[in-house]
């Protein structure tokens, strides 16, 4: 919508009229404080407003309608226009400054380029508001106690500036994390940029992560930024840091330590303000003792460490975490699925996640490609989810009720960090029944 605040009611009515005929719906004041209580009521995208009011300098207006509505861009007209008044409209947001009457021909086509410019903004706020939901810590699924725990510990350290690790098997939602603590943190308005140390050898993980200066090497026809200079301000995730070289390791501790670095080729420091956040699957504490990995450097990324669960310790998510990747690849594929079948339940619980969250999604979005109902069922999984093989070897169906037991019992064992006696009386078996239990589904 259009308002346009103007005291002279013919000029403004002829406006309207003009506007109106363009398609723009139009509403008109009369003074600032009308003009305020339009903007209150309607979603305006556009004011073409007159810089004399009655109660107001429509200049000042401008910049008090920009507080309130940043998206809404101001046009203001002048019947005596002059260079310090225009460059004081331009200071205050105004879209643009022009002259009554002289320029009365310009006025359609920059109402379009400002109604352009409210549009781009309101869809970029839009994407922000929508990549801010996506990676918030409150919209990580799980209710599960280890995964509330990780949450927990995530939304503490967030709003510092500590360096984080996170560790855990392969797919178990490392990157989220990392971003939904850099959305969290006061640094969410800059760069998250993500690498992973093992896609590169040494030479480009180098240059990936600092950048070079022209002539340093064939082909390095001009200075380049690398990851750290362009996410000045922001945060860094280093995935994978267990298999970054050791030489490497070196200029990161500079870099944690000092907040500098040297380019590739160049001989003069390069500072920045970074946030690192870093993962790995590997046991750091046996790399280092093993001297794959810096003691010092392992010391300053393991500030604040936070272990994320296997899928197979928390299988009260998996309804949750399917339901929402059923929505996405159902949105996806444009197929109508809407629930997902018991039995299909049941065999995801069984099952043992070696691949995690990631394994889970790519199930579903398989089922959801396969399925030719409203529902997912059993048939839609791959073949190693129909079958078990128990500890004797003997292949049970994935919805015997031994397999159920063995699950609940290593859940349940895994939950009370092997304390037999602790989950005897969870399970409200005797001792003598658990240990016979975890003999015969060889649980250890």
């Amino acid at each position: 919508m259009v308002l346009i605040i103007d005291d002279e009611e013919k000029l403004r009515g002829l406006m309207a009229k003009i506007i109106s005929l363009e398609g723009f719906e139009v509403q008109q004041a009369g003074d600032a404080k009308a003009g305020l209580r339009k903007l209150e009521q309607y979603e305006t995208e556009v004011v073409i407003c007159d810089v004399k009011l009655p109660d107001a300098n429509g200049i000042e207006l401008a910049k008090t309608i920009k507080q309130q509505y940043p998206l809404v861009e101001v046009i203001l007209l002048t019947a005596y226009g002059t260079i310090p008044d225009s460059v004081q409209a331009m200071k205050n947001g105004a879209f643009d400054y022009i002259t009554k009457g002289d320029d009365n021909n310009k006025i359609i086509p920059l109402l379009y380029r400002a109604k352009e410019k409210a549009a781009l903004a309101k869809r970029v706020q839009q994407l922000e508001q929508q990549l801010g939901k996506k990676y918030s810590l409150e919209g990580i699924i799980g209710k599960s106690a280890s995964i509330q725990r990780a949450i927990a510990a995530a939304s503490k350290v967030a709003p510092t500036d500590a360096t984080v690790l996170l560790t855990g098997e392969t797919g178990t939602g490392k990157e989220v994390f990392a971003q939904s603590i850099h959305q969290a943190s006061p640094r969410s308005k800059h760069a998250f940029i993500a690498i992973n140390c093992a896609a590169f050898s040494k030479e480009l993980l180098e240059n990936e992560l600092f950048g070079h200066k022209a002539g340093a090497f064939t082909g390095a026809i001009k200075d380049s930024k690398g990851i750290f200079e362009e996410a000045n301000g922001g945060t860094v995730f280093l995935d994978e840091i267990g298999e970054m070289p050791a030489d490497l390791q070196a200029k990161l501790l500079r870099v944690l330590e000092t907040g500098e670095f040297l380019k590739v080729g160049d001989s003069k420091t390069t500072k920045v303000n970074v946030r690192i956040i870093a993962a790995t699957n590997r046991d750091l504490q046996e790399e280092m003792n093993a001297g794959r990995f810096r003691e010092d450097l392992y010391y300053r990324i393991s500030v604040f460490s936070i272990a994320l669960p296997p899928l197979r310790e928390r299988t009260d998510d998996i309804e949750a975490l399917a339901s929402e990747f059923l929505k996405v690849f159902s949105n996806k594929i444009n197929k109508k699925i809407t629930s997902v079948s018991k039995p299909y339940l049941d065999a995801l619980r069984l099952h043992g996640w070696k691949g995690n969250i990631r394994e889970l999604k790519n199930v579903i979005e398989r089922s959801v490609i396969l399925c030719d109902g409203d529902t997912l069922t059993p048939d839609t999984l791959p073949a190693d989810f129909q079958t078990a093989q128990r500890s004797d070897g003997q292949t049970l169906s994935a919805f015997d009720l031994a397999s159920a037991e063995q699950l609940h019992i290593r859940k349940v064992f895994n939950y009370t960090n092997g304390n037999k006696t602790e989950t005897a009386r969870l399970l409200n078996i005797g001792l003598t029944t658990l240990y016979r239990k975890l003999e015969e589904y060889n649980i250890k």
